[in-house]
């Protein structure tokens, strides 16, 4: 029998207060945070939806295998266990650890870039961005003309435009850095990746003789949209279909905050023994010995764990359908989204929601600082705060799509907590059209949504 409810598949053992506070001081927070989420006070969020990275609840087992952290500075049994998770799982050989995500972007496209240099993604997120154009590369966004339409259902909107990418490969052959097929696509409104993408953009990538790197976060959440949307992938485990998906690939960078459970952590993959060595040198300068990176050994078996739980068929549903719940209840109150709802977030469509707010005037970050305002909640606007370029004349030249996105920590959030957030919005609904545009103050040349202040208008 299928009954509706959707229920956690876990207990609570441990519980964390939240600290509750009225609209008239979150004014004042607000404003002190000079109108950016990211410079308000933990304690003065009611519901955290800022990120998925880093922010899962641990399970028993992690926290068990916490206390049996081996902090040996080199060869330590926690890395030999979480080196073995993560060979077992991508298929690579070499293995390299690092602190987070963005460590290993650091290390791989500071390698491979450089000035002249051209990467290729399906959408590259804002580290991964920054990290090669701090290198003086130019990263190129190339997703299927689906993904602009935030109201089309299609089952794979986050797959990369491979007519786009043989044209480009051909027209910067000798100067393409990687092509970086990012699953899911976050900055694409966390849409999967089909296998049969994945398939040709290797042979394309093959053909071309370019490396190809997995972006493979949430590779867990794209798994689960593979099996149960792709004809021919029905009969693999979860786990089965991510390996496929591993071996397409020359190697990968993985922040193990968001499918790991882990609070910090992540890791390179590599077939190639040279990439993986001039790799080596560059992360024992700055990161730490290649048998940590930076990491602590509680940290590594954590991840270790986490790897295999992640693919546990329950807690994938669970993930999946509470997400989407969240989804559904937006919709009923005619909140428009990013649609079909994905794996890690639901994304809040700014243009459609504030059509009287310009994109100069950053509708996205306009919800985000309402969102707030009224229920406390903390979100991130992915759109022309975060994307945007200027021109030559100084005018903005806007992000593709102006989205909101509310990220679902992993195994903390009940559904009472997901209820409230349904009637914050309902607020926001009704006070739409008196919503006001920013102007931004204060920035700084990269990730300027981290640190920049603004001012409502």
């Amino acid at each position: 029998m299928q009954f509706q409810t959707i229920i956690e598949p876990f207990r609570i053992k441990s519980v964390e207060p939240i600290g509750l506070s009225t609209e008239e001081e979150r004014v004042r927070f607000l404003k002190e945070a000079h109108y950016n989420p990211f410079l308000l006070r933990s304690k003065d969020v009611i519901i955290d939806f800022m990120t998925d990275s880093g922010t899962s609840a641990m399970s028993a087992h992690q926290w068990a295998g916490v206390m049996e952290g081996d902090e040996a500075y080199a060869g330590s049994r926690s890395w030999e266990r979480m080196q073995q998770a993560v060979q077992e799982l991508t298929g690579m050989e070499h293995i390299l650890p690092t602190h987070q995500g963005r460590a290993g972007e650091r290390i791989v496209y500071g390698h491979l870039g450089g000035p002249g240099k051209v990467f290729i993604s399906n959408t590259h997120f804002d580290t991964t961005r920054a990290n090669i154009e701090f290198t003086g590369a130019t990263a190129i966004d190339i997703p299927i003309k689906e993904n602009e339409d935030t109201a089309l259902l299609h089952p794979f909107k986050g797959n990369m435009d491979t007519a786009a990418l043989e044209r480009l490969l051909k027209e910067h052959k000798g100067n393409v850095g990687a092509v970086i097929l990012t699953v899911t696509n976050n900055s694409g409104g966390g849409q999967p990746v089909s296998m049969a993408n994945a398939k040709e953009i290797s042979s394309i990538c093959r053909h071309h003789g370019v490396l190809l790197m997995l972006d493979c976060c949430r590779i867990a959440e794209n798994s689960y949209f593979v099996k149960h949307r792709e004809q021919g992938m029905e009969n693999l485990s979860y786990r089965e279909i991510a390996q496929r998906m591993f071996a397409l690939t020359d190697g990968a960078v993985m922040s193990a905050k968001k499918d790991a459970f882990a609070n910090i952590g992540g890791f390179i993959a590599f077939k190639d023994a040279a990439l993986a060595e001039a790799c080596t040198n560059l992360l024992i300068i700055t990161e730490g010995f290649s048998t940590y990176g930076g990491l602590a050994g509680r940290d590594m078996e954590a991840i270790a764990i986490g790897l295999q739980e992640v693919f546990d068929p329950h807690y994938l549903q669970y993930r999946i359908k509470s997400t989407a719940f969240l989804g559904d209840r937006l919709t009923e109150l005619g909140v428009p989204l990013m649609l079909p709802i994905g794996g890690h977030a639901v994304y809040i469509d700014a243009k459609k929601l504030y059509p009287h707010i310009p994109p100069a005037q950053y509708p996205g970050q306009a919800l985000v600082c309402e969102l707030y305002r009224i229920g406390g909640i903390r979100s991130v606007e992915i759109g022309s705060v975060m994307f945007g370029t200027y021109a030559e004349d100084g005018s903005l030249k806007p992000a593709r799509m102006e989205l909101v996105r509310l990220a679902i920590p992993r195994r903390v959030y009940t559904q009472s907590h997901i209820e409230y957030v349904a009637e914050a919005f309902g607020e926001v609904m009704r006070r739409k059209d008196k919503a006001r545009g920013l102007k931004i103050m204060k920035e700084p040349k990269f990730l300027r949504h981290f640190t920049a202040h603004f001012e409502t208008l």
